[in-house]
């Protein structure tokens, strides 16, 4: 009879640790959106999220630039971090020996430790001078004086690359790593080469897991705030889709929010929850094709 009852609190409290955590997201969400929808309401969906204008002392809410600078320096993170972070745990995998794999693996893991504002120094003193002297150098005749500052979307999508790197990586080598063993050993039996067992083998073979980190990767670059305000230029406008448009200053979603909420009033406060709404769907987007990778690769 103890071990019975002793059994049913313990599941009785795992329950209630469950649902905890499953309420949290739901509270937070019923929040979230509860003090955003008002916005829309007042001012029409079209109007807030694709309005290109953000200048609340006047009552105009358009969010537009933020989601453009958000997808934008996510995308570019994403094209710079998902190669490397794939090479890195490629290399771990199937080429570094024992000791070289000591040394990278603490590194990565100590990268997913730094704080994201000291991502945010080093890229105000080190990465953006770089890229102002690239503006006030070779590209000067081809950008505005506005952008020959340094703070841009390129410098913030090469620190947010960095900062995805431990994820990508970590996930993809665990991917890789339960690629069975048969794989390898059968392609290299037929005579194909290490290096063509790699890239038309293993790395087909473990495609969902790589693709699930990738995924988990851009819900990290979606969702920081501190770096990317330090270094993006916080400029509330849209940026030129072409290659001049990585030089230019933008503003993100959750920088927006973290520079604003602080003053603003009561409307004002409603559409910045309306861009939390936004940025909450992207996160639940994202969560839900990982989630469908997850099962498929499950399945098979």
């Amino acid at each position: 009879m103890n071990r019975l009852l002793e059994e049913k609190i313990v599941k009785t409290l795992l329950f209630i640790t469950a649902f905890t955590a499953v309420f949290s997201v739901l509270l937070i969400g019923v929040f979230v959106f509860i003090e955003g929808l008002p916005i829309f309401f007042k001012y029409g969906i079209t109007d807030v999220l694709f309005g290109n204008v953000w200048n609340p002392t006047n009552q105009v809410y358009g969010i537009w630039p933020m989601i453009v600078g958000t997808i934008y320096v996510t995308f570019v993170a994403i094209l710079i971090g998902a190669p490397m972070g794939l090479g890195v745990a490629v290399y771990l995998v199937e080429i570094a020996n024992q000791r070289i794999s000591r040394i990278i693996i603490p590194a990565v893991e100590l990268l997913a430790g730094i704080p994201s504002v000291v991502y945010g120094l080093f890229g105000m003193f080190a990465v953006r001078g770089v890229i102002s002297s690239l503006e006030r150098g070779p590209l000067a005749e081809y950008l505005p004086s506005n952008y020959q500052t340094g703070y841009s979307i390129l410098t913030a999508a090469i620190i947010l690359a960095i900062m995805i790197l431990p994820t990508i990586i970590n996930i993809s080598l665990d991917a890789l790593r339960a690629v069975p063993k048969e794989y390898k050993e059968g392609s290299l039996a037929l005579g194909v080469s290490h290096w063509q067992t790699i890239y038309k083998v293993l790395v087909p073979a473990a495609k969902s897991g790589i693709i699930t980190a990738i995924i988990l990767g851009v819900g990290r670059a979606l969702g920081e705030t501190m770096a990317v305000i330090m270094v993006i230029g916080n400029t509330p406008l849209v940026p030129a889709l072409d290659w001049t448009g990585l030089f230019a200053p933008a503003r993100s979603m959750t920088a927006n929010i973290a520079l604003e909420m602080g003053y603003a009033g009561p409307e004002h406060q409603q559409a910045l929850f309306a861009t939390g709404i936004v940025l909450f769907v992207f996160i639940i987007i994202l969560n839900s094709i990982t989630t469908l990778l997850v099962r498929r690769k499950g399945r098979k």
